[in-house]
């Protein structure tokens, strides 16, 4: 029996990443969202709308439509289709299976979009109603929504490993350097020292003001096809050298303090042919600081219960950092745009691999980590993703 290997993406090119229309409100829907960002992406390849045979998206705000409904919209007839409600794994699901697709000839082209809304009532009616069993699970006393279930998190992190929020501080204040020299971040016109960080107003429990992400609209894509394409289409891109899922990983945790990542990163490193050291950037999903700590221990940047002292030790900065993290500001400083944040990270190594980063250039970046990580039910998050993307030269 012929043996598969999972971790192959050879063939498979990433291309014409695209982040759009980020603002705190709108009043456009998540499908104007999706389709300006598809636009866009056309635009950026030089290609016509008919010569995209997949397509991928991810929303939380997009019903009552959906994925097919989309292709009337938008004036598309894909053989491929996937619709991806999996939070902040669904950039890097979405890469993964694009890149199984075109390596099967199942599509050429292929489109991966998040894109959301934020209308001033759509994020509390998303955040109270994380599943039918959190109703059950929480009654009488009702569900905290995000911000209670990443304090009980953060709260037992702090206990377990004698973490303090200086700590998370200096992630937070990195990251918004970053955030202040990319054109896309909504709050690149407000520096923060670590003496703001700290004075912030209490949320839940350790959880203070900028622990938290700040939803907004916007979208987020990126098209996949083949290398052969891309060169026809004279496209820079870069390659998948490894990427791979966990889903309720490490369930009988009674509270989070690991996640899926653990499970495949050597197999990741393998595949690429490399070790942490090779990763010139990372982008880690940091809807809350504490989890961008369990993705740099995770991912082996650092032991567990270690995340503390590396984020002490180490800058983080595009510009001088010895691990650039989340270039962009991540969520916390460029803002959750819903389901495109999955994306984000994805867009952004892209961009920083093919030397066409908006301000925030990480010098002689060749190889990037990415990380997900979704689907928040009541008490943890479910979903965990990761891939090692690079020049296609290294």
């Amino acid at each position: 029996m012929a043996t598969f290997n999972k971790q192959s993406y050879d063939g498979v090119a990433l291309t014409a990443p695209i982040s759009f229309g980020y603002t705190r409100y709108s009043e456009h829907g998540a499908a104007w969202f999706i389709g300006r960002t598809l636009a866009a992406m056309l635009n950026s390849a030089g290609i016509a709308k008919q010569d995209v045979d997949g397509l991928a998206v991810s929303s939380f705000s997009l019903a009552p439509d959906s994925a097919i409904t989309l292709t009337e919209h938008f004036g598309l007839t894909p053989r491929w289709l996937e619709q991806l409600p999996f939070g902040g794994a669904s950039g890097v699901m979405a890469l993964r299976r694009a890149a199984r697709a075109i390596q099967c000839g199942d599509a050429e082209i292929i489109a991966c979009i998040g894109g959301d809304t934020s209308r001033p009532d759509s994020f509390a009616d998303l955040v109270s109603n994380f599943s039918n069993f959190s109703k059950d699970a929480a009654y009488p006393y009702g569900a905290a929504g995000p911000n209670g279930a990443f304090s009980l998190i953060t709260q037992h992190y702090m206990d377990k490993y004698g973490t303090v929020r200086e700590d998370f501080g200096r992630l937070c204040v990195a990251q918004r350097h970053n955030a202040q020299h990319y054109q896309h971040a909504l709050l690149r016109d407000k520096p923060l020292s670590l003496e703001d960080y700290l004075n912030a107003r209490p949320i839940a429990g350790p959880v203070h003001l900028f622990d938290c992400v700040m939803p907004c609209a916007g979208g987020e894509g990126f098209l996949v096809m083949s290398t052969e394409r891309a060169k026809q289409l004279s496209l820079p891109y870069v390659v998948v050298r490894g990427a791979d899922e966990l889903h309720n990983a490490y369930a009988d945790d009674p509270v989070q303090f690991r996640g899926g990542w653990r499970h495949y990163r050597d197999a990741l490193y393998a595949a690429a042919r490399m070790s942490p050291d090779d990763i010139d950037l990372v982008q880690a999903y940091d809807d809350y600081p504490v989890i961008s700590i369990l993705q740099l221990e995770d991912l082996g940047f650092c032991e567990k219960g270690e995340g503390a002292a590396f984020v002490r030790d180490t800058r983080l900065t595009f510009d001088g950092g010895e691990l650039p993290l989340n270039t962009s500001g991540g969520q916390l400083s460029c803002g959750q745009a819903g389901a495109a944040a999955g994306y984000m990270g994805v867009v952004e190594t892209i961009r920083q691999l093919t030397g066409e980063a908006l301000g925030n250039q990480v010098p002689n970046a060749n190889a990037g980590m990415v990380s997900g990580y979704g689907m928040v039910n009541y008490d943890r998050g479910l979903c965990s993703a990761a891939a090692i993307l690079a020049r296609p030269d290294l």
